[in-house]
Formats: structure tokens, sequence, C-alpha cells
């Protein structure tokens, strides 16, 4: 009997944690897992889960409150044993992850594949407050410090890398303009696995215990996703409606000056955020809610996009990045102008108040969702995967 070939997949976070690179990171591996030997390298809180023993691969631990550079090290001196042993490393960063891996990776020989799903360099910044430009003006300019240094790091990555994975045609051209070859970039659109709750709006409001017409917006509090612009427009968008609900599912750094803001702004029983949340508890807010707003200066390729399609919401977010990719105007939804605020309130307003409108967005959304189907995302994944793993193939390692 041929012996299964072994994949080494490492990633930032795993379950326990929450966030889409965690999903990613156990679905694939359990995909994987029906053909090969596959083992899952992370940081954790904790040095071993029970669950580990459930999965159909292997679980390493890197334990995440060690100091910085000693935890680094220690992933990479994991990795580089596993990667011994091992057919192909994938690293589902560029930093944290990919560059233990990628070192691990070349100390053996082995072939690498890493996933890139943003610029490290340009998050840092804007978080930081060392930059307020988008994604696409931070790329002409000249970069300094800490910045400089991890857009190194992730060229580095990526230029000796056996090939790149993306989520978007938009982010091939991002890393592209790195000055990588487009050769070794392959486009494999995110896709969603999210389960409609079959419950009525008003139980669904019930549960989370906010009544009204709902607006929701999901993603990461930061800088760039927009939300002083959506609480800022609540006023307005109350004239239009006095029962809307602006409600915010998401958690990061810019949540105390958010929360500051509704409270000076007297909308503490009109705003509402409700912090991380579960993939179940995000079906019930999208259950419970009328429109899915994206007010966002950059996405790669969101997923938030699609699992509101997925729950029959009519979507208005911005014209940027990957969301080009998924919506047609006018058809399956809108696209305005990052914190354009007129056109914001017009979006809403005419999505509210046009049933046609709004029922066409709501089917051709449903439409577009089932297009990016998870299945269909692991599929030309592991496609890709099985290319990397054939003898002779991709072996440009630097």
């Amino acid at each position: 009997m041929k012996e299964r070939s072994k994949i080494l997949i490492c990633t930032g976070i795993f379950f326990p944690d929450i966030g889409g690179p965690a999903s990613y990171a156990l679905t694939f591996g359990t995909k994987l897992s029906e053909k090969y030997d596959v083992t899952v390298m992370t940081y954790s809180d904790k040095w071993s889960m029970p669950e580990d023993k459930k999965y159909p691969f292997r679980v390493i631990r890197i334990y995440r409150k060690n100091f910085r550079l000693f935890r680094y090290f220690r992933y990479y001196i994991k990795a580089r044993r596993e990667a011994k042993k091992t057919d192909l490393v994938v690293a589902l960063n560029a930093s944290s992850a990919g560059v233990p891996a990628l070192l691990a990776a070349r100390a053996h020989k082995k072939k690498f594949l890493v996933k890139i799903v943003g610029d490290r360099s340009w998050e840092w910044a804007i978080n930081m407050g060392k930059t307020f430009l988008m994604i696409n003006d931070f790329q002409k300019l000249p970069k300094y410090g800490w910045a400089k240094f991890l857009h190194k790091v992730q060229i580095w990555v990526c230029k000796n890398s056996s090939g790149i994975l993306v989520p978007s045609e938009y982010l091939k051209q991002i890393v592209a303009n790195w000055g990588i070859d487009k050769k070794k970039i392959y486009v494999v659109y995110n896709g969603t696995d999210f389960k409609v709750l079959d419950i009525s709006k008003e139980e669904a409001r019930k549960k989370i215990g906010i009544a009204g017409t709902l607006i929701i917006s999901i993603g990461r509090l930061v800088p760039w996703k927009g939300f002083k612009m959506l609480i800022k427009v609540m006023p307005k968008l109350l004239e239009i409606n006095q029962f809307f609900r602006l409600v915010i599912v998401g958690s990061g750094p810019d949540g105390e000056i958010l929360r500051k803001m509704i409270k000076n702004m007297g909308l503490e029983k009109r705003v509402f955020i409700v912090g991380k949340k579960s993939r179940p508890d995000v079906a019930l807010y999208l259950a419970a809610s009328e429109i899915f707003v994206l007010n966002t200066g950059y996405e790669g390729f969101s997923h938030q996009i699609i699992e509101a399609m997925a729950a029959g919401l009519p979507v208005i977010t911005t014209g940027v990045g990957g969301n080009r990719e998924i919506i047609n105007q006018g058809e399956n939804g809108f696209m305005i102008k990052y914190n354009d605020e007129f056109n914001l309130i017009e979006a809403i307003r005419t999505v509210y108040k046009i049933d046609e409108m709004r029922e066409r967005f709501i089917e051709e959304g449903k439409r577009t969702a089932a297009h990016f189907s998870s299945e269909r995302m692991y599929t030309e994944t592991i496609a890709l995967v099985e290319e990397f793993l054939l003898p002779h193939k991709f072996e440009n390692l630097r």
C-alpha cells in the first residue's frame, strides 16, 4: 500500500480561538485528512486541549503567553522537526506562522505554500496610527520602522515560497506589486458553509434582546471598517425610520472609542456593539436583521458579505478591494464610496423603501452566496495542494 503524503499546516490561531483563520485551519485540515496525514501547528493559550484527540489530524500547540521571541523560536524548532518528515508545509499567514514555517521548510528543502489575506504592514501601520492612508495608497509610499520591517518580511516569505494562495484577484495584484511573479500566485475565492437559521425575525430579535428594524454590520473594530461613519449617520437614519437600530458585531482596538461616541451622541438605546460572536450567534444576529452594511475602506475578500447574502439580507458595501468581485452593482447589492455619508444614507433609504429592489438583492444575493461555497473553495485548494505534491513541480525554493 502506498504511503500517504504528509502535510504540515502552520497557523497563528486555532480552536478554541474565534476567527476566520481558526475556522479555515480546522476545516482545511479535516478535508485534507481524508487523503493525507495532516498535522496542524498553532499558537495557543493552553498547552493542550481535550478536543485535540477528536480531530482526524494531529494538533501541536505552542504556548502563546511566553515571551514573543521565545515562542517564535519554539514554534520554529517544532516546525523544523515536523518538516523533516513532511512533504508540504502550508502557512496560513506570512508573519507569525509564515516565517518559522518557511525557515523549517527551507531547512529540509520542502515545498512551501503560503496563504496571504492582506498586507500585514499596512494593518499594523493604520492600527497604530502611523498612517491614515488606505491600502492602495499605502503601497505607493516608502515605509519606515516596524512597518518597513513587516513589509520586507512578507515579501521575503512570498519570494521564497513555492506558491502563494490569495482569496481574490485584487489581492493577487497587491502581492504582484511587491515584486512577486504572478505565475506563482493562485486565486481561490473564500467560501462559506454558513447555516441559515430556521427562525422568524421576531423570534430572533427576542433571543438577542434587541427590538426594531435592525441594520447589522460585522467586522473587527478597526479604523478602516468605517464604523464611526455608521454611528455618525444614525440620527439621519432615524428620520427615515424611528425604529432603525444599528447592531455592530465584533471586537477590536476601536471598541472604547466607538462606545464613547455612542454615549456622547445619546444613541445608547439605538446603537449596540455586541462584541465578537461565535458563528451560531452570528447566524442568529443575521436572522434578526433587515439590512447588512459594510462601510469598509479595505477588503481582501469578505466572507461577511457572503454570509449576509446567504442569510437573505440585502447588502450595501463599498467598491473597494475584493468587494467588486462579489457585488454586481444594482443586481445583488449596492456599492458606494468608503465613508460617503450622503450616499450611505441614500443607499439605506432606497433599500429600505423600495420593496422590488430589496427583494432582488435578496434573491440574487442568495445565488451569489451559493456560488462561493466552502465546498468549492476547499475542492480548489486541495486540487492545488495535490499539484504541489507532484514530483518535480513548483520546485522553485530559493
